[in-house]
């Protein structure tokens, strides 16, 4: 993980250019946006570290904060919110509290944040070099259950339709895909059939997920030759232990 942090905020002033220098001193490579969706969408590629610093109408700014809070979903970058009690309080109720990594009270200490950043950069580095699975189900609950059990050991990524997996492999890599195989719309054989169609992911090992396990359904599944079938109605441990084996496999190829 790179060195970088986004620094968000409506003007740059005393403190916010005690924040950028502070962290230039340790290295740090500060992108610094104004709290606009235009200014922050024109970035390309962000930080997977941002500081959002608060003032009393970008507390208040929903629009722009339900936007934050998408992309701090959606790319993983772990948030650091920084203003008093009251514009804390107030962003947070736009941005949920299990996406924020720390709400830093102001007056700031430059030194206390950059040890936080630092912290969380390590644990960024050591999350990055986990294997990353995809998770292919269109049951919402499914998916949390399979993400909740992963997630401690892997990056877990999900897709709650066919589709919406192939548009994620388009730009995302991943190191296993776990399949529903029983999913309307498209069906997990023919996004296996994508899959398997496009050069940049013909190589992703592909699991099922299935919670038939009769002779006909089984021996369905296996005609498309994926690494491997888990039933559904697995216990945790079996899951676990399925995914721990093939990675560990995996290393003697």
């Amino acid at each position: 993980m790179e060195k970088r942090v986004l620094l968000v905020g409506e003007t740059v002033g005393f403190m916010m250019n005690a924040i950028i220098n502070g962290l230039k001193k340790e290295d740090y490579d500060v992108v610094v946006s104004g709290a606009t969706i235009k200014e922050v969408g024109k970035l390309g590629e962000l930080p997977k570290l941002a500081i959002l610093y608060l003032d009393p109408d970008l507390a208040s700014a929903a629009e722009f904060l339900v936007y934050l809070k998408d992309v701090v979903a959606e790319k993983e970058i772990s948030l650091f919110i920084v203003g008093n009690d009251e514009e804390i309080e107030e962003a947070v109720k736009v941005i949920p509290e299990d996406l924020v990594t720390a709400k830093i009270q102001r007056p700031l200490n430059v030194k206390d944040l950059t040890e936080k950043l630092d912290a969380e950069y390590e644990r960024g580095n050591a999350k990055e070099s986990r294997k990353k699975i995809l998770i292919v189900d269109d049951d919402p609950t499914m998916l949390r259950m399979i993400k909740s059990l992963l997630e401690s050991e892997y990056r877990v990524f999900m897709a709650g339709s066919g589709m919406n997996a192939i548009t994620f492999l388009a730009n995302n890599k991943v190191d296993l895909i776990l399949l529903d195989y029983e999913m309307p719309v498209i069906s997990g054989a023919k996004v296996l059939e994508m899959i398997r169609s496009e050069v940049a992911t013909a190589d992703i090992p592909v699991m099922f997920l299935t919670s038939k396990n009769d002779k006909e359904s089984v021996m369905q599944v296996l005609s498309l030759k994926p690494e491997k079938y888990l039933l559904k109605t697995m216990s945790p441990q079996e899951w676990l232990s399925n995914i721990r084996e093939f990675f560990e496999k995996r290393k003697d190829v």
